[in-house]
């Protein structure tokens, strides 16, 4: 089961990489046609600009990522003995080399594994989840983290990041540009076409950073799934994951948690994490509830 799920990310990666260069493509084409009546104009720039943000993104996810969540990496066991200790084993039960370690110095309990496959894979955990989990419920979170990096879910995880970041640039581009003389086009073409035309490309860039979030939440849900019960497999204690999630339920939001990071976390940083009806539906993370349930049905 673990191969054919690696196998699956690594195909969802492929289709992840399509759709979000589709709508880097229509995104392209309506900010060309609005501003310089030319939509291929407007898609070879944006691809171009996709491509080399992708490269860089990619490339650095891992100090990329780190360094938008104030993240500060540690080199050894003294610095934080009992988190360096558990990564340590938990990558050697999960059979991936040991990731690098970082520490975010934030009083709200959390952590995230990044990076673009488990030879370049990083975790961090905030100060908060150090001062709050006992030994077991930092291996039941280490272990969710591991499970991510040894699915390649990782790899999908930083590949949807760069290209939905690369979205917000393009549609910030257009904002911008619109309110600072953009609009002078807008007499080219009075026809209805061209006014439909218009309207169309403008509603596409006010809502593509939804799409792009939609498609984040849609690879996000079943991961985080996932990763729960692969650290129950690698810890053999479902005791500790379940009382970690307890836990996490009562968190209160992180300060300067990255909004562009937020699927990656365990648990989702911006808001607390307490169930609310039909609140969760636009979320990138399950219920904690949920989740809990399912690991006492296993």
């Amino acid at each position: 089961m673990l191969y054919q799920q690696i196998a699956r990310n690594k195909r969802k990666t492929i289709l992840v990489m399509f759709g979000f260069f589709l709508l880097v493509a229509l995104i392209g084409a309506a900010i060309g046609y609005l501003f310089a009546r030319s939509a291929v104009a407007g898609i070879i720039i944006a691809g171009v600009l996709a491509v080399i943000y992708m490269s860089v993104m990619i490339g650095q996810s891992t100090d990329v990522v780190m360094n938008m969540n104030n993240a500060r990496e540690i080199h050894s066991a003294s610095e934080a003995p009992e988190l360096w200790h558990v990564v340590e084993d938990m990558a050697m039960v999960a059979q991936v080399p040991m990731p690098r370690v970082f520490i975010i110095d934030d009083p709200s309990p959390n952590a995230f594994a990044t990076g673009n496959d488990p030879q370049h894979a990083a975790v961090a955990a905030t100060t908060g989840l150090l001062q709050m989990m006992n030994r077991e419920e930092l291996e039941g979170v280490m272990g969710h983290e591991m499970s991510h990096v040894r699915n390649y879910d990782i790899r999908l995880q930083t590949i949807a990041l760069a290209l939905s970041a690369a979205i917000s640039v393009l549609v910030n581009f257009a904002g911008n540009f619109w309110w600072f003389g953009g609009r002078g086009n807008d007499r080219d073409d009075n026809s209805a076409g061209g006014i439909f035309a218009v309207f169309g490309s403008i509603l596409l860039i006010i809502l593509a950073p939804l799409a792009a979030t939609i498609a984040q939440m849609a690879l996000s849900r079943n991961r985080e799934y996932l990763a729960d019960a692969g650290s129950v497999e690698l810890t053999r204690n479902p005791h500790g994951m379940i009382a970690a999630l307890e836990k996490l339920k009562g968190a209160q939001p992180m300060k300067a948690a990255d909004p562009n990071s937020s699927a990656l976390y365990i648990s989702d940083p911006e808001r607390n994490a307490k169930y609310r009806r039909f609140a969760h539906l636009f979320d990138t993370h399950p219920p904690l509830d949920d989740r809990i349930k399912r690991l006492e049905e296993m």
